[in-house]
């Protein structure tokens, strides 16, 4: 704000697009490496993500910063919705919950850390970013591509064995269209677990984006804390989601693993994966409603900050949760769009809360967070026993299909259903 002489708003769009191309990337990346291959897609989305993270960090201006922002997400969303389908190709199902979970809490962490670089200025948060890039791209150098229709194809090429005749262009333009734009907006509107996981997903990424750019106005404003003061506050988000990914990892091992070893050799009811989800749920409503009660100056700073612990421990649950889920119940290509569903509507939503919720803020004198956030909770509640009650019910569960089916027959199949 002061280096750029902008309003609050404003200096939250660049966090704001950022966010919202995070949820485009994937719509593109996700169909791009059911074609091309994981590989190719992780190292060439790095590389362009990082160079216009290093732009970013040597921005003068709002407009180069929002602009630059932008792009850096783009680019690096991909990596964050494939990867589940490189895990899915990779571990076996019961062998999953490890490797997951060990996935999605890292990106939670980041925030919750993001304090001690930004003591260096704003600068630093995207040297940061870079070099953890950087750390991304040699470690991507040793790994190998996992998609088996590619791996495949390769080894029949190697080998000297016939391929099946390339679809024409104009089929691949028209498949690449169908997974990236046409399917995962059709799952959204018409899958009726995918619109619900969605939903309920969404809202708590927008809550929880929402807390990145409340929770140091409500401290330094309600509390007088100073910058590094508020900071420390986001360690309470770490506490949660370390206590969320034991409780996934605990559910595992004790609900999970003893149900699916009763279905030796056959597809495992993905509902089994629900179970953290279930947990963690009860915890974010009374988060939500504890937090909206007590942040205020007659009640203890830390009644408020144990709030979001909870709130933090509930998100994770849920989200890891559902993620399993989302990959254990869809095959093939239709994995690509439900997970680019799921990222577009969970950082479309959360992409836009933060730029309200200082407004609301100061508007209803820090009422926002007891009348707002009780409101939330509500419709949570209300998505979740919608939502997860009828899953067995109607979730579409196409049969399980080789992993030795050619990319072609594939995209043929693909084509004909949609």
């Amino acid at each position: 704000m002061e280096e750029f002489g902008v309003s609050s708003t404003v200096a939250i769009l660049p966090l704001s697009l950022y966010v919202f191309a995070l949820g485009l990337g994937p719509v593109v990346g996700g169909p791009l490496s059911e074609t091309l291959g994981r590989y190719p897609v992780y190292v060439g989305t790095l590389l362009l993500g990082s160079l216009f993270t290093l732009g970013a960090g040597f921005s003068h201006s709002i407009a180069s910063l929002s602009v630059l922002r932008f792009l850096a997400g783009f680019c690096y969303g991909p990596s964050l919705a494939i990867a589940a389908g490189t895990i899915n190709e990779t571990f076996q199902p019961m062998k999953r919950a490890i490797p997951s979970t060990i996935f999605i809490l890292t990106p939670f962490l980041g925030p919750g850390l993001g304090f001690v670089v930004n003591r260096k200025g704003w600068r630093w948060t995207q040297w940061t970013l870079l070099f953890f890039a950087i750390f991304s791209l040699l470690s991507t150098a040793i790994a190998r591509e996992t998609f088996h229709s590619v791996i495949k194809r390769r080894r029949s090429k190697e080998l000297g064995l016939a391929l099946p005749a390339s679809l024409p262009l104009s089929s691949k333009i028209r498949l690449f269209a169908t997974v990236a734009l046409l399917r995962p907006l059709k799952m959204l509107l018409l899958e009726p677990i995918v619109s619900f996981i969605c939903l309920y997903v969404a809202c708590e990424f927008a809550t929880l984006f929402s807390f990145f750019a409340a929770v140091p106005l409500v401290y330094q404003s309600t509390y007088g804390f100073g910058i590094e003061d508020s900071g420390l506050v986001f360690l309470a988000i770490v506490v949660g989601c370390l206590l969320g990914a034991l409780t996934v990892l605990l559910s595992d091992i004790l609900l999970y693993q003893p149900r699916a070893g009763k279905y030796p050799g056959q597809p495992v009811p993905p509902e089994y994966r629900l179970f953290p989800a279930m947990i963690g749920s009860l915890g974010i409503p009374p988060g939500l409603f504890w937090f909206g009660w007590t942040a205020r100056p007659s009640v203890h700073w830390a009644s408020p900050t144990v709030a979001i612990m909870l709130f933090a421990w509930g998100n994770l649950c849920v989200f890891v949760s559902t993620t399993q889920y989302l990959v254990d119940t869809y095959h093939g290509l239709t994995i690509a769009s439900a997970m680019s569903a799921n990222s577009l509507a969970r950082y479309g939503l959360a992409a836009a809360f933060p730029l309200f919720t200082l407004q609301s803020m100061w508007e209803l004198l820090f009422h926002f967070p007891l009348r707002t956030l009780l409101i939330i909770c509500s419709v949570q509640q209300a998505w979740f026993w919608m939502g997860f009650k009828f899953v067995g019910v109607y979730r579409y569960c196409p049969p399980p299909r080789s992993v030795d089916l050619l990319l072609d027959g594939e995209e043929a199949e693909s084509s004909e259903q949609i």
